[in-house]
């Protein structure tokens, strides 16, 4: 096919007009359904990302990012020479357009052999054997009244056994009936911001880079984000006022324990500033407390909610601490907002006997000893990358606390950008991530990568920062 044809048979597949999120999520959301649908086959050539750019009129940097999440994901192959193409083994086109067969199981893409990409526990020490020793119990000691009904906001046994927890780990002040049972951190986000809407709000505060899927939550509930800059304190609470001032905003998400994806924790006196804020506006701070059980250089420090109960919205979730898998999280509420989220959720808690069974885990110590050997393994591990990259990159820096799962490496000056380095990275079996995928306002340049150590082998960790350093 001719090069113009090319060109035009790609402005035809590519719809980069509906659906949520940033130009850059929109676009791999349109090429994962092309190949998906079998537009593109398996083995068939992309263009350029200059040329694609230029056909669809958006920024080089939009299309090479896209590039190199996919390729990371398995879903196109990149190899030095010889373009992007559309990976071996994709799912083609169900035949006249038919169901798949029943029982049909569509594999997962692979994941990168170096696997440096941000937001995935080690699944390897899922705790399995003790989740079944609990649900075994839990069913064992559960009455025909416990199976009996759903509560909308969660077993009672499951909601104390949460927040006693919660007063132990994190010293949070709240009582039985301020938790709410969810079936994760997205779930929960959904829920405040219908509750939010609901209540004339249009707007919600955002970090400045910050994870994009709950500021995609908000966009479809009817809340735009407002973007607040965040520095080596946190959000920038001047910068925050005058955004508030500005479009009436006056609800914030916030991740005060260890900022994603900077890595930096919530000053003291912006802690304060923010909760002054918010009681100045009438407003009410969501407190997303993602990772906050794995700091290693200190105690973490207590959940915002602890400052300020009636302003604080308090989300968590077993997704790093354990895996997404479990479909588990919480909300602690302020009383004046409890029935009004409580009653926005549409697909309820989890089953109650999933609920028992993480209240059973709770009370006989299988979550802490979990989260003990997790810590212990994950700070091990930090410690390994950063030896390995001051040895691998003696120009770059390692940026953030020494907590969570993931670091932020500053690339020498005289470095690629990072999107050049994502797409080399991914064509040598790494995968790691750029900056600018979390920053809602993308900038020009940029060689800041964020690099998670969660779920990488610890054999590996070594060779996977050598061979990102070749790309560098």
């Amino acid at each position: 096919m001719a090069a113009d044809q090319t060109t035009l048979a790609w402005e035809t597949l590519l719809d980069l007009e509906h659906g949520p999120g940033p130009l850059v999520v929109r676009l791999e959301r349109a090429l994962r359904d092309a190949v998906g649908s079998g537009r593109l086959p398996a083995g068939a050539t992309l263009p350029a990302s200059r040329r694609l750019a230029e056909s669809l009129g958006i920024s080089r940097w939009v299309v090479t990012e896209a590039y190199g999440q996919l390729v990371a994901e398995g879903v196109l192959d990149a190899r030095v020479g010889a373009g992007t193409r559309v990976a071996p083994g994709q799912p083609g086109p169900t035949p006249s357009g038919a169901a798949p067969r029943s029982g049909a199981v569509q594999a997962l893409p692979p994941r990168p052999r170096f696997d440096l990409r941000p937001g995935v526990p080690d699944l390897r020490h899922v705790p399995r054997d003790t989740w079944l020793k609990a649900a075994r119990e839990a069913l064992a000691i559960a009455t025909n009244d416990d199976l009996a009904t759903s509560p909308g906001a969660g077993h009672p046994a499951a909601r104390a056994a949460v927040v006693a927890h919660l007063r132990r780990a994190r010293l949070v002040d709240a009582p039985d009936t301020a938790v709410v049972v969810t079936r994760g951190a997205t779930d929960a986000m959904g829920r405040v911001v219908a509750a939010l809407h609901a209540a004339g709000h249009t707007h919600l505060l955002v970090e400045d880079p910050s994870w994009p899927v709950l500021r995609d939550v908000a966009r479809r509930g009817g809340l735009e984000p407002v973007p607040v800059p965040v520095d080596g304190g946190g959000i920038d609470v001047h910068r925050l006022t005058e955004a508030a001032a500005r479009t009436g905003a006056r609800a914030l998400l916030l991740t005060p324990a260890h900022q994603f994806p900077t890595g930096v924790a919530l000053a003291g006196d912006r802690r304060d500033a923010v909760l002054g804020w918010a009681r100045s506006v009438d407003g009410l701070v969501i407190e997303d407390d993602y990772d906050a059980e794995f700091r290693y250089d200190r105690r973490p420090v207590a959940a915002l909610q602890r400052l300020d109960p009636d302003r604080v919205v308090l989300l968590g979730s077993v997704s790093k601490t354990m895996s997404p898998a479990f479909g588990i999280g919480w909300m602690v509420l302020p009383e004046t907002w409890r029935a009004a989220v409580s009653g926005a959720g549409q697909a309820g808690p989890p089953s109650v006997v999933e609920q028992l069974t993480f209240a059973r885990f709770l009370t006989d110590g299988g979550y802490d000893r979990h989260l003990r050997a997790a810590r212990g393994r994950y700070r091990r591990r930090h410690d390994a990358l950063a030896a390995a990259v001051r040895a691998a990159l003696p120009g770059a820096r390692l940026g953030g606390m020494a907590a969570g799962l993931h670091a932020v490496l500053d690339l020498p000056a005289s470095a690629p950008d990072a999107a050049e380095v994502v797409r080399a990275a991914a064509a040598h079996d790494v995968g790691v991530v750029d900056l600018r995928r979390y920053q809602v306002r993308p900038s020009a340049r940029s060689r800041t990568l964020v690099l998670g150590y969660g779920n990488l082998v610890d054999a590996r960790l070594e060779e996977a920062v050598a061979r990102l350093a070749s790309c560098v």
